[in-house]
């Protein structure tokens, strides 16, 4: 499977440490930048970069990470067809795609360490979409919502 990854430059460097986890893990990394955290860039930016991947079908989801996750997590989400999570436990992280099918997951670098951050994303990669009745139902509600705006 594919991911692609991106940060702004307070989330680089926890980005540039899960690269080789994800890779050592058996995944594919398509790095989206940016390239340093000397130079402050702006997360939409980012954001959408990661997001687009998974919309072209270039990567099946994606991560991104900024301060807090939380702007990363706002940025993501504007762009349809996007279900971006913020998640700091592995529950969510699996959860999320379990029953919510999301294909997006933000990590915030100033709220948690690299050994929880590569149990999150261990998590987020390996689950899968249940495709139960009632989570496509509820997916459904939420399409509806995107589309009447």
């Amino acid at each position: 499977m594919k991911i692609a990854i991106a940060s702004d430059h307070a989330g680089f460097p926890l980005k540039a440490a899960l690269i080789p986890f994800l890779k050592k893990t058996g995944y594919e990394v398509s790095d989206q930048g940016t390239d340093s955290a000397e130079k402050a860039v702006d997360y939409p930016d980012f954001a959408a970069k990661a997001s687009r991947e998974v919309l072209a079908g270039r990567a099946e989801k994606a991560i991104i990470v900024c301060g807090s996750g939380v702007g990363a997590c706002i940025a993501a989400n504007k762009l349809e067809g996007i279900r971006a999570g913020l998640c700091h436990d592995t529950y969510s992280a699996h959860q999320g795609v379990e029953h919510d099918d999301m294909n997006v997951l933000c990590l915030g670098a100033r709220i948690i360490g690299e050994a929880l951050a590569f149990e999150i994303a261990a998590a987020f990669a390996a689950a899968r979409f249940s495709g139960e009745e009632r989570h496509l139902r509820r997916l459904k509600k939420i399409d509806e919502l995107e589309k009447g705006f």
